[in-house]
């Protein structure tokens, strides 16, 4: 498996809309190390330039959502990548505010270069807000949505 020239574009962006400085790759006989400018030491070499955005890449995350209210459950991202809200597109969203889950209720999916990750809630309960947009980048630990666990009393 070679790493075509859109795949590598796409390591790029997904470093540039991550927190990190540093992303390195090892797949069958490939080894590609991409760093920021200015990470590791003076002896690396030199970083790669950042990708320029295409205009239908994905939008890097928001500031950080409202802080957590009490008695409820942030859902967190496992990865980073898109997430997709719906099984596909046009289709109705996984789940929607009001909307009881159970734990291994599937909330979305998250791609990570092409490859498609369902995301489970991990909580069961109510939805009470979802926090990111359909085609949205999130970042690894992101608040996904709010869920008021099952048996627990609105406040």
């Amino acid at each position: 498996m070679g790493l075509s020239h859109d795949d590598v574009q796409r390591l790029l962006q997904l470093l540039d809309a991550s927190q990190f400085d540093e992303l390195q790759l090892e797949s069958d006989g490939v080894k590609l190390l991409l760093r920021r400018r200015g990470a590791g030491d003076a002896a690396s070499p030199p970083a790669p330039m950042p990708a320029q955005r295409a205009p239908d890449a994905p939008q890097p995350a928001p500031a950080d959502p409202p802080a957590a209210t009490p008695g409820l459950v942030d859902v967190r991202a496992p990865m980073l990548g898109t997430w997709y809200a719906a099984p596909r597109p046009g289709a109705a969203p996984f789940v929607a505010v009001g909307q009881a889950i159970e734990a291994d209720s599937a909330i979305g999916i998250i791609e990570v270069m092409k490859l498609m990750n369902s995301i489970v809630a991990g909580v069961a309960g109510t939805v009470v807000e979802v926090l990111v947009r359909d085609g949205q980048f999130v970042e690894f630990d992101q608040p996904l949505l709010r869920v008021r666990p099952a048996g627990a009393e609105p406040s």
